[in-house]
């Protein structure tokens, strides 16, 4: 590995690689397992390590209880919602529907992912927003290794856009600086000579993520090795990533595995 090496952990929390987690990623469990060992094994070679956290409130964009009908239902987990459902009156928004139509509407403008409503998941300071426990014993036993703390970079704050990506939401919301691109962090992965990748999930927050680097740093592709073993997607929803990998590959991205590393 390079002596300048970066590992960016995508929200390795237990609602998504937990078999009982909120919004268990089908395979997630295994990928915790492979990125421990390839820390046992390669931690003297990994100079930094950022981990995201998915961080939601109950009351989001993305769940249930956000949207309700004309008799105060809410949608079942999966649903999706558009612009034109919130216009027509079907959902009706707890925020502005002002904001609500115009938000997916953004959504529906840049045809990458239709609006899911998902189980409530990553709930800030409940079980499911912490790091999957294999990965925060084997984090905290390499600071206390080496002396280096691990970065975390929360995400997903501001109840009104859905944050998959690492660099800034879906649709940033003008008022909110923390829904806006987050510079400082692309600078501090800009620093290294190579960003090994990983994390969940494969189909939407890592994809988005690369997505993003596409975006506003393309120059740092090349760089960048995606562990293929070491990340999953929601099942069912692989496809929707395949542009965005493929699009990171023909800017100089790799996959690999993390044996192969």
């Amino acid at each position: 590995m390079s002596p300048t090496t970066l590992l960016l952990i995508v929200d390795p929390q237990i609602d998504f690689c937990h078999p009982a987690g909120a919004l268990f990623v089908p395979g997630a469990d295994k990928d915790i397992q492979r990125i421990v060992g390839m820390l046992e094994a390669k931690s003297s070679e990994i100079d930094q390590i950022v981990v995201t956290l998915d961080s939601h409130q109950v009351v989001d964009i993305a769940h249930p209880g956000y949207w309700s009908d004309e008799q105060g239902n809410h949608p079942a987990p999966f649903t999706t919602i558009s612009a034109t459902d919130v216009i027509n009156g079907r959902w009706i928004p707890a925020g502005e529907k002002e904001h609500a139509v115009r938000y997916l509407q953004t959504l529906e403008e840049q045809g990458e992912f239709t609006h899911v409503i998902w189980p409530e998941h990553c709930l800030i300071g409940t079980p499911g927003h912490a790091i999957a426990p294999e990965l925060g014993k084997a984090l905290t036993d390499r600071a206390r290794k080496t002396g280096k703390n691990h970065i975390t970079v929360i995400k997903g704050l501001n109840p009104d856009s859905e944050h998959f990506g690492i660099f800034e939401a879906q649709v940033p919301v003008e008022t909110d600086p923390e829904t806006q691109l987050n510079t400082r962090l692309l600078e501090k992965i800009g620093q290294y000579e190579r960003i090994l990748v990983c994390g969940e999930a494969k189909s939407h927050c890592v994809a988005t993520s690369i997505k993003q680097l596409a975006r506003y740093a393309p120059g740092l592709l090349p760089r960048v090795v995606l562990l293929s073993d070491c990340m999953s997607d929601v099942a069912g929803l692989g496809h929707l990533a395949h542009p965005i990998y493929e699009e990171a590959v023909s800017l100089g991205a790799q996959f690999l595995s993390s044996n192969d590393l």
